[in-house]
């Protein structure tokens, strides 16, 4: 049962990562009538909020685009900085909207945030624990144990994450709407790129879930 589980979120999770990037190559043909790049949609989107003390970089690589709360930097993935499409101008908006939610102290980023660190030190435990738990599952159980634990704390940060990330999109489109930065057919791949971006954590919050139930259902069942 807990197999059959996790095969289902992982193709589950395939999809939804295939789904994504075709959609943001569709809507990377869809050239913005106002002509700006990514780089200065998210500028405008940090002005426009009041602040100037988040600088916008461009950073290496594709889908590596974050907002950096610890030295107010939004970093741009190559493509995105420099397009002039609706995907990027969804992207740079949605990541703006991370810098938006650290300037208005937002509940949600800040939970996410001070689980961080937390997370961090769990991670570095989880597999040696889970590994050497299930090895020793019939005479140290308690190890299994504590990896769970350790597991269930990556979890939580994964449901954390899920309104953090569904709230900077809204962010995002609201103000690309309200501030007419883009046309209907722009605005529709814009939020049609968020929505499918914001399904990849909800995949991996699930699959999070799933793999802390097969771990428990291990534990569970250690003497059956």
């Amino acid at each position: 049962m807990g197999l059959l589980l996790m095969g289902i979120i992982m193709l589950a999770s395939w999809l939804v990562g295939w789904q994504l990037k075709n959609k943001f190559e569709k809507y990377s043909k869809v050239h913005l009538r106002n002509g700006m790049s990514g780089a200065e949609i998210a500028t405008k989107m940090l002005h426009d909020h009041g602040i100037y003390d988040v600088k916008v970089i461009s950073t290496p690589g594709r889908l590596t685009d974050h907002y950096n709360p610890a030295d107010k930097t939004v970093n741009l993935s190559e493509a995105v900085y420099n397009q002039r499409n609706a995907a990027a101008a969804a992207v740079a908006a949605h990541e703006v909207g991370h810098a938006v939610q650290h300037a208005t102290a937002y509940s949600w980023l800040t939970m996410r945030s001070k689980l961080v660190p937390v997370v961090n030190i769990a991670s570095r435990f989880i597999s040696i624990t889970l590994i050497g738990g299930i090895l020793l599952l019939n005479t140290f159980p308690q190890l299994l144990l504590i990896g769970i634990v350790l597991f269930a704390l990556t979890t939580v940060f994964s449901i954390v994450t899920l309104p953090v990330e569904y709230d900077a999109s809204n962010r995002a489109l609201k103000w690309l709407e309200t501030k007419n930065m883009v046309t209907r057919e722009e605005y529709a791949g814009a939020s049609d790129s968020l929505k499918w971006a914001a399904r990849t954590y909800v995949v991996a919050a699930l699959s999070s879930i799933g793999t802390l139930l097969y771990y428990l259902m291990i534990y569970m069942g250690r003497r059956e």
